[in-house]
């Protein structure tokens, strides 16, 4: 299997080269205006349009670019390729991608770009390069001779091949079980139409079961969403034995030795249901396995956080196994994305932590016939509530004399919240190996931190912890809290490519499912009782002997939560 987006940045990039070192007397005029923009109009239609943009510099070599421009309506920019596109009220900045910052003298860079408009689609008048004014060519036209009836959702690409961003111009699924829950609640209409992820947590979840759609059942009604559209369907794989060695609430069906199992009547079926036909067109992105690779780093060894069950994954390799095994199987479907579970910033976010989780990440995906290829992504904060930004405080702030590193809810982090976190970790996992194409995934389906005690600025200079804690929008006792988190609300609604790679911002935790069982209920789902998720417990190692901040009467993990539910969208930011 070829690497879908390889094909794709190399055909879009870089169209011409430099031209020589030596000017003639015809290129002189030329040269006296350092660049030149062509600006294409390819499709536009009663509401929208596609844009081609070439550079070409006449002046010097260039080691990265930026191009400015402003739009004469009210042209919004939607979706892009090959390049950083932001937008400040008709203002409009592109950057250069990592992979296309040289512009030789003479050299061409060419990059695109989705929009919307009403009235007219007047063509801008002047553009910008590093805030040289360039010459506008004026061989394009803005009025296709004959506009399609519906936008592209992204651009082209050879059959077969995966596109860079499958979120970019696609719907999501919203997934009806979920959606009537959440409409069932007192406002919850509000957000009932919000993609959420469909989680595949044990091997009868893919036919189905308690009369609950099976994987089928979502395929097909991901189809009727989708009319003529792009449509993009979250999974969550979840299901390695031995699930989840350092917690107990959300412990799977397989036992850690049943990795035989987990490959043929798990992964097999999941495969074989994907790879039908019928969902060809579909853009299915999966999650693969969440709160597990970490734990190999964090929870094992003579570390005081680590536990038995770790250490027996550990040693029998099975989580390796398991998931270099879907990332293989389900890799071979050509319209399958996967993305990998990637911890959070309040997990592997320190120096001891970060590098080699990155390491592990890379073993898993070379294992069972994986390569690097079968990974299209990674994806943070996945069920979890860690602040998207904090803005109130950075990590290279220095108060009273203590770094913000040193301060009790850092405790010398590396980072403050996931945005950094991700970028970060992308950057670190290209530089061992991954293709420079990864992009990365962020869940924030509850890590809003709204209502009336979200801080409006900094804390007091008093010292660092006050510092940080009047400051910090993620209210927990302490980051290591996972469980039904009191005060937290709904965060960034799901959109594509909000930031320098970040694919998307996802809810792939739907809002008002449990986290687990605030104390013991017998079951059949193999869920254990958590102390995490008991709002009495005092906490351990892995939380600082905190308190566990979890709400109280919380059903078993996965199950609908009303309480939670209420509290998200109360809390939520941006508010409701």
């Amino acid at each position: 299997m070829s690497r879908k987006r390889t094909a794709l940045l190399a055909s879009l990039a870089l169209v011409a080269g430099a031209t020589g070192s030596a000017l003639t007397l015809a290129d002189v005029a030329t040269a006296a205006v350092p660049c030149t923009v062509d600006y294409k109009v390819q499709n536009q239609w009663d509401t929208g349009f596609t844009t081609a943009v070439t550079i070409t510099n006449h002046g010097a070599a260039k080691s990265s670019w930026s191009l400015g421009w402003t739009f004469a309506g009210n042209q919004k920019v939607t979706n892009g390729w090959n390049a950083q596109l932001s937008q400040s009220g008709a203002d409009v900045t592109a950057k250069n991608e990592s992979y296309n910052g040289s512009l030789a003298t003479g050299g061409s860079i060419s990059f695109g770009f989705n929009g919307t408009y009403s009235g007219t689609n007047a063509l801008p008048t002047t553009f910008t390069l590093d805030g040289v004014t360039c010459n506008v060519d004026d061989g394009g036209g803005s009025e296709p001779t004959d506009p399609p009836t519906d936008p592209p959702t992204d651009p082209p690409t050879e059959p077969g091949e995966r596109v860079d961003n499958p979120y970019s111009g696609a719907k999501v699924y919203v997934n009806p079980e979920w959606s009537a829950k959440a409409a069932a609640e007192p406002g919850g209409d509000r957000i009932a139409n919000q993609p959420t992820g469909v989680w595949l947590d044990r091997t009868a979840a893919i036919n189905g079961v308690d009369g609950k759609m099976g994987l089928r059942d979502h395929l097909d009604a991901a189809l009727e969403q989708k009319g003529s559209d792009e449509m993009v369907v979250q999974l969550v794989i979840y299901n390695l034995p031995g699930r989840d060695c350092a917690a107990l609430a959300s412990n799977g069906e397989l036992k850690p030795d049943e990795i035989d199992k987990y490959k043929t009547q798990y992964i097999d079926p999941i495969a074989a249901i994907l790879a039908d036909e019928k969902y060809a067109d579909l853009r299915i992105v999966t999650t693969v396995e969440i709160d597990s690779l970490p734990n190999l780093v964090t929870n094992t060894g003579s570390r005081e956080t680590a536990t038995p069950q770790c250490d027996t994954m550990l040693a029998n390799g099975n989580y390796i196994k398991g998931v270099g095994y879907a990332l293989n199987k389900l890799g071979d479907v050509p319209n399958v994305y996967n993305y990998v579970d990637a911890g959070h910033h309040g997990w592997i976010g320190w120096d001891s932590n970060f590098t080699p989780s990155a390491e592990m990440f890379k073993k898993a995906a070379t294992a069972e016939g994986a390569t690097v290829d079968d990974v299209h992504g990674f994806i943070a904060n996945t069920a979890n509530y860690s602040a998207l930004k904090e803005e109130n405080f950075k990590i290279t702030d220095t108060v009273a004399g203590k770094s913000v590193r040193e301060s009790n809810w850092v405790d010398w982090n590396q980072y403050t919240d996931e945005l950094s976190f991700s970028q970060a970790l992308r950057e670190e996992l290209v530089s061992i190996g991954f293709n420079s194409g990864i992009g990365m995934l962020i869940d924030t389906s509850r890590n809003g931190w709204g209502g009336a005690d979200r801080p409006t600025g900094p804390g007091a200079t008093t010292d660092v912890d006050t510092y940080v804690d009047g400051g910090r929008y993620d209210r927990r006792i302490n980051p290591g809290n996972w469980c039904n988190q009191s005060g937290a609300g709904l965060g960034e609604r799901p959109q594509a490519s909000p930031e320098p790679g970040i694919d998307a911002y996802v809810w792939m935790k739907p809002p008002g499912e449990s986290d687990g069982a605030s104390k013991q209920i017998d079951n059949e789902e193999g869920k254990g009782f958590d102390r995490m998720c008991d709002p009495t417990y005092e906490g351990n190692a892995r939380n600082g002997y905190n308190m566990s901040g979890a709400l109280g009467d919380a059903p078993l993990s996965g199950h609908w939560f009303s309480a939670q539910f209420q509290e998200l969208m109360k809390n939520a930011y941006p508010a409701l």
